[in-house]
């Protein structure tokens, strides 16, 4: 069920969202100061590709401090609008039946988007 529900998520929106996280992650990646939110872009785009199987959970290697100040850089440039915009297809998404488990994964990837430093996606 893991592999129709990502090609289901793939052919309706994945694929173009995944394709946005990647170009943002290589603008980032071209300033040395962007670099490891570049890479947070990447590890966005890896689980918008294939969500459906995958967990996110705390890393046990946490960058303590500064994975908080990231955070908070994060959010302030564009994580808090990116974790919205995730809630609000989450809400589209459980008003039917149908939807509800992709409504699901818009969650987890709200909760990866709105602090991605010091998580993990596990598959």
């Amino acid at each position: 069920m893991n592999f129709i529900g990502n090609l289901i998520w793939l052919v309706f929106g994945g694929l173009a969202a995944a394709l946005g996280y990647v170009f943002g992650g290589f603008v980032l990646c071209c300033t040395i100061v962007g670099i490891p939110f570049g890479l947070q872009c990447f590890k966005l785009a890896g689980l918008v590709l294939w969500p459906f199987g995958k967990k996110v959970v705390p890393s046990s290697g946490s960058m303590g401090c500064l994975s908080l100040f990231c955070n908070i850089i994060w959010l302030l440039c564009g994580g808090l609008y990116t974790a919205f915009i995730h809630l609000i297809f989450a809400a589209v998404f459980f008003i039917t039946i149908i939807g509800i488990p992709f409504g699901r994964q818009h969650l987890k990837l709200m909760e990866l988007s709105f602090m991605p430093f010091g998580r993990q996606v596990i598959y």
